[in-house]
């Protein structure tokens, strides 16, 4: 698997995978029927990098973007947001994702790493994110809409990444 930056050709591949996930709705705040131009905003136009996981042939596996959390005086704390292709999950996609964007985060001098809104009810995500050292530091009551489950609780989850 090679991880890399977005390249325009990227897109119906990182479409394919974002899409059915908004279509959920039960991992991302975005809208069920966000459009493929919205997201396109949302995940390449709007942040500071997006980077793809390309299988050996070449095929689209993996995203995240890496922005800052709360710019300007939060601008030091990393936020990233994950996509994994239900056909590849549990293969370690997300792992190397998440390695890959504190990598990229501390070479462009971001401090720390906080996820604003971890669904309680994504518990693969959870796991992850602890097993690669992010902390709950709290817990927002209802503060998602789940597509199936109506008001669920989200987490904020952090991880310092240099001292």
């Amino acid at each position: 698997m090679l991880i890399r930056s977005f390249e325009p050709d990227d897109w119906p591949g990182v479409w394919r995978i974002v899409e059915p996930v908004f279509r959920e709705g039960a991992t991302f705040p975005n809208a069920v029927d966000t459009t493929e131009q919205e997201a396109h905003c949302y995940w390449v136009e709007a942040p500071l990098a997006t980077m793809v996981a390309l299988d050996e042939a070449g095929v689209v596996r993996g995203i995240y973007y890496l922005r800052a959390n709360q710019p300007p005086l939060g601008a030091h704390v990393a936020n990233c947001g994950y996509v994994v292709d239900s056909s590849c999950r549990g293969q370690g996609i997300g792992s190397a994702l998440c390695v890959h964007s504190q990598d990229e985060a501390r070479r462009r001098s971001f401090r720390a790493m906080q996820y604003n809104l971890v669904v309680e009810t994504n518990e693969a995500g959870v796991r992850l994110w602890r097993r690669h050292g992010f902390e709950l530091v709290g817990t927002l009551p209802g503060a998602f809409r789940h597509a199936d489950l109506g008001y669920v609780d989200a987490y904020v989850m952090y991880k310092k990444l240099v001292e």
